[in-house]
């Protein structure tokens, strides 16, 4: 597997944690019973499904300055998810550069959002990635 399948794996579990009541550790348990990852991509998982969940507030405000007249309660929730994993890997995940988060960003909102959505969230995270920068 690759850090790839981790990020979607992760993405999935997310955003299903929006629609169901269960517990975040009972539906993990359950994602990886029938999606099972290997070892060293499970901790990449868990670093990103547990971080986006703990900071969602302070990465939601992280970028929602970047919605060009849109509010973050407007946004498809696909891609609101979409935007924290993004946010959250610029800010914590230090061996993963900020053009990599912001392309694979890119890749999930082509396979599981709308074709106007890549291109937002391209802008989005590309003014994110250059505010981060400048600190």
């Amino acid at each position: 597997m690759s850090r790839r399948e981790a990020r979607v794996a992760a993405f999935e579990l997310l955003y299903q944690l929006g629609f169901r009541n269960e517990p975040l550790e009972e539906q993990r348990k359950m994602y990886l019973e029938v999606h099972p990852l290997e070892d060293a991509d499970v901790a990449y998982f868990d670093a990103i499904v547990d971080g986006v969940s703990k900071e969602q507030e302070e990465l939601d405000t992280i970028y929602s300055k970047y919605l060009k007249d849109w509010k973050q309660s407007r946004l498809p929730k696909v891609d609101v998810v979409l935007l924290r994993i993004a946010v959250y890997e610029m800010l914590h995940i230090e061996d993963v550069p900020v053009n990599v988060s912001i392309s694979e960003a890119v890749v999930l909102a082509k396979r599981y959002s709308s074709e106007e959505s890549k291109g937002y969230i391209n802008a989005v995270l590309g003014k994110v990635g250059n505010e981060l920068e400048k600190k």
